[in-house]
Formats: structure tokens, sequence, C-alpha cells
């Protein structure tokens, strides 16, 4: 079980309470899918992915960014329980998707990017610390069904 301090879980909270889900989770999944081409190939069925431009303006894209982001607001509401609260995406991702486990650490780091741009000087070093234990807390916890 992770330990969060006080203060971690504070700055977890402060920040995902600013979180516009909307416009954060098809930000960072079309980021992901920019800067990294080849995890596109797990979204074979969203159609056209030919460009950035067709990349952001891309409904399935938006649609399940907005999604995962979903899914993590959950692992925010239950920092305690983290890998408890996804075992089961785990298994789908490992054992239907077949997504590689490293694309969860991209997307974590991809999300604290764009919330930091996002916050400005509010983002400072305490609170990007704690985001990015929490991201890799996140992907520990998805990468529980491969092994």
């Amino acid at each position: 079980m992770v330990h969060w301090t006080s203060e971690e879980k504070a700055a977890i909270n402060s920040v995902w309470q600013k979180v516009d889900v909307e416009k954060e989770g098809p930000e960072t999944l079309s980021r992901v899918l920019i800067t990294y081409p080849w995890t596109q190939r797990y979204f074979a069925t969203f159609g056209n992915m030919s460009s950035p431009a067709a990349i952001i303006n891309n409904p399935k894209v938006s649609a399940h960014g907005k999604k995962v982001l979903c899914a993590l607001g959950e692992a925010v509401s239950h920092l305690d329980n983290i890998k408890g609260i996804y075992a089961k995406l785990s298994e789908l991702h490992a054992k239907t998707l077949y997504v590689d486990p490293y694309n969860f650490k991209l997307f974590g780091q991809v999300l604290v990017i764009v919330l930091a741009r996002r916050l400005g000087s509010a983002f400072t070093v305490e609170v990007q610390a704690a985001w990015e234990k929490f991201v890799a807390v996140v992907g520990a916890a998805l990468s529980k069904g491969y092994q």
C-alpha cells in the first residue's frame, strides 16, 4: 500500500478540483497520440488520425480522453485503494485490449504537463511531486494485471 502524506493528498485533491475533464481529457490523449504516434495502434477504430488536427478534432479521441480522466477521478477519490478500484480495468487492458503498460506512464507524464501548463505558478514543485507520485501509482495499479 502506498503511503500518502496529508500534504500530498491535499495537493492531489486541490488540483483535481480544478481539472476540467471536458478539456484536459481530450487534450492529454491528443498530445499522447501526436507525440507518441505508435500509441495510435490501440485506437484503430477511432477513424481519421492522419494528422495532429485530425486527432485533436476526432470525437472518439475526445470521448476517450474524457473517459480516462473520469477513471482517474475515481483514483483521486480512493487514494488508499487505487489497486483495488483499478483491478478490473487493469485486467481489461492486459487480457483483452493488450495495451502496452508503458502507455500508462506516457499518459501520466503528459497529464502532468497539461496540468502544469493550465495551472501555471499554482503548480508548485510540491504539487508536481505529489502528482508525479500519483500518476506513477495509477500506472502501477493499471499494470498489475500484466503480472
